[in-house]
């Protein structure tokens, strides 16, 4: 059988997406999330659907030590991974004071800390399953600074720059990273980042479909691309942002959400 695929935020959004586009491949697939109704019923449908073998865990990462309860499931049920997908995460929207230290903590954790873990945990059954990928799902945030999102857009910026240097320490290995960074999609990401109306009516106005973006990962993915940034509008906004003044950016971005 085929390696599996291991997709954290798995039961929804991109991270459902992904594990679709994956099992149509004929990958066998872990999905990871907290939602454990949705994960049931993604996974019965991919195994059903594409005939792959497709298992869950219902696991908040944002928790200490969900990290090494997914890491023990794995290896309990003898799981041989050879893609990681680290598509976990989400965002608090708003000024920084609105927030907890303890909020934008567990926010980190999830966003930088569980990526690293797993690639760090994962990473020798990966090199010995070769050619094997990770995908690291950024934003197209990771490339400026964003008041009202600056924890985080700052967190994505961490996942894209990692991507960058660990592609470069792995390209002797046989395990390809590729970092993707959708803009505005479809998903209920601004549901939980709480955005204002101005920020969320802009973003419908060029969201893409978690079913695109999905699409354009994976194909990524398996041409061992470094990096990709979804749609035009989105690749467009990251040129504009490097040949712009940082603080003409930032203003923009600011205003979105009322800053």
């Amino acid at each position: 059988m085929m390696p599996f695929a291991l997709i954290t935020g798995g039961g929804k959004g991109i991270g459902k997406c992904i594990a679709t586009e994956l099992a149509k491949r004929k990958y066998p697939v872990l999905l990871v999330a907290r939602d454990e109704k949705s994960l049931q019923e993604h996974a019965t449908t991919l195994s059903n659907t594409y005939g792959v073998a497709a298992h869950y865990l219902a696991l908040d990462l944002g928790k200490l030590g969900a990290t090494q309860i997914l890491m023990d499931w794995i290896i309990s049920n003898n799981y041989n991974v050879g893609i990681l997908v680290n598509n976990a995460g989400y965002g608090l929207s708003g000024p920084f004071s609105k927030y907890s230290a303890n909020d934008h903590i567990e926010m980190m954790r999830v966003n930088m800390e569980v990526p690293v873990a797993l690639t760090s945990a994962l990473l020798p059954m990966l090199t010995k399953n070769a050619p094997a990928y990770i995908l690291n799902v950024a934003s197209s945030a990771a490339y400026q600074a964003v008041p009202g999102l600056s924890a985080y857009a700052a967190s994505k910026s961490f996942v894209l720059s990692f991507s960058r240097g660990l592609r470069h320490e792995l390209k002797n290995t046989g395990v390809s990273v590729t970092a993707v960074s959708p803009g505005s999609t479809d998903t209920n990401f601004a549901n939980r980042a709480d955005v204002g109306v101005k920020a969320l009516k802009t973003a419908e106005k060029v969201n893409m479909t978690p079913e695109a973006v999905a699409a354009i990962a994976v194909t990524a993915l398996f041409n061992k691309k470094p990096e990709v940034i979804t749609g035009f509008i989105n690749k467009l906004g990251a040129f504009l942002v490097w040949l712009l003044p940082k603080k003409l950016a930032e203003s923009t971005a600011a205003s979105l959400y009322g800053l």
